[in-house]
C-alpha cells in the first residue's frame, strides 16, 4: 500500500513513493493550448504540487511521468524554468521585501550557472529573462503570487505599497513575452484588473472556468480509485461499512466547488483523515483561527451576511481583497463555496454557504467566539450533540436558550435573521449535519439537522408557536425527508426578552 504524501509537495519524491492522483490530464490540455494563465485556490489544495508537476514536465523529465496521461503525449523537451515562491520572502518592512524578491532572482540565476549585475529587483527579473532565453524560451512559475498582500490584509497602506512592489514586478512577464514559453501563477485570490496584475493583461484567468473546476482537489472517482485499500483499511478500523464511511467522507470533507456544479474533496483533510482514521476538522484548524477571529470580530460577520446574497464572477475582480466584501474573501480562501447557481436571464450568479461540515463546524465556532462573546464552544459541542443523539428537543432548546442568555442585549437585533443565524451558528457549532436552506436563497424551511433523525425547525419572533408548527405543516417541509423520522418545531422568539419563550414540537 503506497504511502499518503501529508505534506509532500514534491512531484519527484511523491510519484517515487506516495500516492498521487493523475492531474496530468489538465496540464497537457494547459501547456498545447496557451501560454499565460493564472489559478486561485484555497490554501493546501494542491497549488505548490501543480507548480512541482508542471516543473518536472518542463526540465523534460520524461521517466518520472511514466503511467501517467501526458506520458505519450508531450515532447518533453527541456526548457529553462524559473521558480518563485513568495512564501520564501519576508514581509517585514518594504526594503526586507525588495531584497527577498531580489534574492529569489540570484539564486534562479545560480541554478543555471548565471550572475546577475542588475541590482534592482524588477531588473534583475528582466535580466535573468533575457539571459536564461539564450538558450531557449523560458517558463515562469510562480506560487503564492500575493503572500505579501495576504500578511497585510489588516493593515490597507501596507498592503498598497506591497501592491505596488509586485506590480512593479510581475510586469517583467510581459514585457518580455517574446523571450517566455509558457507561464503559470497561483495564489489564493483573485486579482482585480486594477490591481497587481493591471499591466499584466493577458493572462488567462482560470479560477471559475468550468473546464478546470476539478483540476485541484479529489472528484468522488478519484477518491474510491486511488484510495481503495485505504478505505477498505479505515472501514475495519471503524466497524464502519464502506458505503457509510464513503457518505460520512462526502458530508464531512466534500463540497469544494469553482463551478456551482461540480464538488472536490479537500485532499489535505482526505490525507489526515486516512492517517488518522478520526472524523476530525484537519484542514480548517491547520490554518488561522486567530486571524479569522480578528477579522470576524471586526467586521461583525454573521452567517446570514455570508450567505445572503449570491454572487457574480466580476465580484471576485472589482476590489482589492483587503476592500472586498467578507463572503468574496472568505469564498476565495475556500471557507465558503459555489453551492448552486442563479441564473437572470443570460446572467449567473452563484449561491454561496459552507462547503462540509468540517469547515461549517470550525467557522461557527469563531463566530460565537467573535461575534457574541461565547467561549465555551467545546461544552457547546458536547451538550447538544448527546441532546440530538438521546432525541432530547427539549435540551437542545433549553441549550440555545441558555446560550442566547449570555449574549450581551446590546448584540441583539428585533429581525428574525439574526434568531434563524444564530440559532444556525449554534447548532453548526456543534458539528451537527445542519442546513439553513432559507438564507441560501432556497426558499425552504428556516433550519433542518439531519442526522439519524430529522429535525425541521421554523422561528419567529412574536409569533404563537403553534402558528409557526402550522406553518411547517401547510408548508410540508418535510416531504423531502419522509423516510425517516421527522420531529417539527415551531419557535417563538419574544423580542421583548430577546431569547425563546415558546416552542412547540410534534413527531410527524
Amino acid at each position: 500500500m503506497k504511502k499518503l504524501p501529508i505534506g509532500v509537495q514534491d512531484y519527484k519524491e511523491l510519484i517515487t513513493d506516495y500516492i498521487y492522483v493523475d492531474k496530468t490530464k489538465y496540464l497537457h490540455e494547459l501547456i498545447t493550448s496557451g501560454k499565460f494563465y493564472f489559478l486561485s485556490r484555497p490554501r493546501r489544495f494542491g497549488k505548490s504540487l501543480t507548480i512541482s508537476t508542471l516543473y518536472y514536465l518542463f526540465k523534460g523529465e520524461k521517466d518520472l511521468f511514466e503511467g501517467t496521461y501526458i506520458y505519450d503525449k508531450w515532447e518533453f523537451k527541456e526548457y529553462p524554468v524559473i521558480r518563485i515562491n513568495l512564501l520564501d520572502v519576508s514581509t517585514e518592512n518594504e526594503q526586507s521585501f525588495k531584497y527577498g524578491l531580489l534574492e529569489i532572482i540570484k539564486e534562479e540565476a545560480e541554478r543555471y550557472g548565471i550572475t546577475i549585475e542588475n541590482t534592482n529587483y524588477k531588473y534583475a527579473f528582466n535580466e535573468l529573462i533575457i539571459k536564461l532565453s539564450q538558450k531557449e524560451r523560458v517558463v515562469i512559475l510562480v506560487d503564492e503570487y500575493e503572500k505579501p498582500i495576504l500578511d497585510n490584509i489588516n493593515n490597507k497602506e501596507k498592503a498598497e505599497k506591497y501592491r505596488e512592489i509586485l506590480r512593479d514586478f510581475y510586469v517583467s512577464i510581459k514585457s518580455k513575452d517574446e523571450y517566455i514559453k509558457f507561464v503559470f501563477m497561483t495564489g489564493i485570490t483573485k486579482f482585480t484588473k486594477t490591481g497587481v496584475f493591471s499591466a499584466l493583461n493577458n493572462l488567462n484567468d482560470i479560477s471559475l472556468n468550468k473546464k478546470y473546476a476539478q483540476m485541484l482537489g479529489y472528484t468522488q472517482e478519484e477518491l474510491e480509485s486511488n484510495f481503495k485499500e485505504h478505505i477498505k483499511e479505515t472501514a475495519i478500523e471503524m466497524n464502519m461499512e464502506e458505503k457509510e464511511l464513503l457518505k460520512n467522507l462526502k458530508m464531512y470533507y466534500n463540497g469544494f466547488s469553482f463551478d456551482g456544479e461540480n464538488s472536490v474533496y479537500n485532499p489535505f483533510s482526505i490525507l489526515r483523515f486516512f492517517n488518522e482514521m478520526e472524523f476530525q476538522n484537519y484542514w480548517f484548524e491547520s490554518g488561522s483561527p486567530s486571524f479569522l477571529y480578528e477579522y470576524i470580530k471586526g467586521k461583525k460577520i454573521r452567517y446570514e451576511d455570508l450567505v445572503k446574497y449570491p454572487v457574480s464572477e466580476l465580484d471576485f475582480s472589482t476590489r482589492e481583497i483587503e476592500e472586498a466584501n467578507a463572503s468574496i474573501f472568505f469564498t476565495q480562501a475556500g471557507y465558503l463555496t459555489f453551492k448552486g447557481i442563479k441564473r437572470l436571464g443570460l446572467r449567473k450568479k452563484y449561491i454561496l454557504d459552507y462547503p462540509n461540515i468540517e469547515v461549517k463546524n470550525s467557522f461557527s465556532k469563531i463566530i460565537l467566539e467573535a461575534n457574541y462573546g461565547i467561549r465555551e464552544t467545546e461544552q457547546i459541542e458536547t451538550t447538544i450533540y448527546e441532546r440530538i443523539y438521546e432525541k432530547d428537543i427539549e435540551g437542545i432548546i433549553k441549550e440555545i436558550k441558555r446560550i442566547i442568555s449570555a449574549i450581551p442585549y446590546n448584540l441583539h437585533k428585533k429581525e428574525e435573521s439574526y434568531y434563524h443565524s444564530l440559532i444556525y451558528t449554534i447548532l453548526a457549532s456543534a458539528g451537527l449535519n445542519v442546513t439553513a436552506e432559507e438564507l441560501t436563497n432556497l426558499g425552504r424551511s428556516d433550519i433542518v439537522i439531519e442526522e439519524n433523525v430529522i429535525y425541521i425547525m421554523e422561528i419567529k419572533i412574536d409569533k404563537s408557536a403553534e402558528k409557526v408548527l402550522n406553518q411547517i405543516k401547510e408548508m410540508k417541509y418535510y416531504e423531502k425527508y419522509k423516510e425517516k423520522e421527522i420531529y417539527i418545531i415551531g419557535i417563538n422568539i419574544n423580542s421583548e426578552k430577546r431569547n425563546i419563550d415558546e416552542y412547540k414540537i410534534e413527531k410527524i
